[in-house]
């Protein structure tokens, strides 16, 4: 039985781009279940999308395809893609999007900057090139619902994943780097803002067992203690969210709008028994 399709986009809800998605999906699926991942990722944020993606995709059974669409690229040479892991199957654009999940399943760096190898690897991949599985019209700027959509309907049914186009051997990998070490600082980013204000890193709470003390620096100030929950303290406070990944938040209040900060700012980890930067 084929599983769920689930849905992660930056297309929001104003407009009619996800409800269009959905109707292709049904007309060559009827019987499908779509399930809303996430529609609010910000314009064009391929590293956000990604970080949602990864820390979202083992909740689903192993048989939910993905079909992520955050495609600035679209209509460009950039190459639409399905990839198939041991935990789901994946279709949008080759961006950076898939690069974190490849790299859990055995992907790794090539030489040539800016791209995972797929050999040797759990992850079984494909070009979109095989039109039959499209839209019999395909836009430029559309491929969501002329490409990507139909392609995980037609998965939904039973096409095998061979069937769609040539053997995929490498992918873009995410061009956002990771934390890194700065002197004996970690120099982290927010990775998201959710809906709340807290803002997510793409620090883990492995990051923070490296340190004696850690103590949290961010927008100019700095938290000494970690937190285990939001009400644990009242003002700004740190504490691992429910995805591993360090979150700097306010007790009712939005963090990202009393700190001013945005996806792609730094967070630095360092040891209380050091001198504040």
């Amino acid at each position: 039985m084929a599983g769920p399709i689930a849905l992660l986009t930056d297309f929001g809800l104003d407009d009619a781009y996800v409800g269009v998605m959905k109707g292709v999906i049904l007309r060559i699926d009827p019987r499908a279940v779509i399930i809303d991942l996430c529609h609010q990722v910000a314009p064009q944020g391929i590293a956000e999308g990604a970080f949602l993606l990864a820390t979202s995709y083992r909740y689903f059974d192993p048989s939910t395809i993905f079909v992520a669409v955050i495609d600035p690229g679209v209509g460009s040479e950039r190459r639409p893609i399905a990839l198939k892991t041991p935990h789901g199957t994946f279709v949008g654009p080759d961006n950076g999007l898939f690069g974190p999940i490849a790299e859990r399943f055995g992907a790794r760096a090539t030489d040539d900057a800016g791209r995972l190898s797929l050999a040797g690897s759990e992850v079984e991949g494909v070009i979109l090139a095989n039109d039959r599985y499209f839209l019999p019209e395909v836009s430029a700027t559309f491929h969501g619902r002329d490409v990507f959509a139909p392609v995980a309907a037609h998965l939904s049914v039973g096409v095998p994943l061979a069937g769609l186009g040539p053997v995929l051997t490498d992918l873009v990998a995410l061009p956002v780097a990771g934390p890194a070490r700065r002197g004996r600082d970690l120099v982290g980013h927010v990775v998201h803002v959710d809906r709340f204000g807290n803002l997510i890193t793409d620090l883990t709470g492995a990051d923070l067992r490296r340190f004696a003390r850690p103590t949290v620096f961010v927008a100019g100030g700095k938290i000494a203690e970690i937190s285990h929950h939001y009400a644990e303290r009242t003002g700004l406070l740190a504490l691992v969210g429910s995805s591993g990944y360090l979150e700097v938040a306010i007790a009712g209040a939005s963090a990202a709008t009393a700190l001013g900060l945005k996806v792609g700012d730094e967070v630095v980890l360092r040891d209380a028994s050091r001198s504040e930067p």
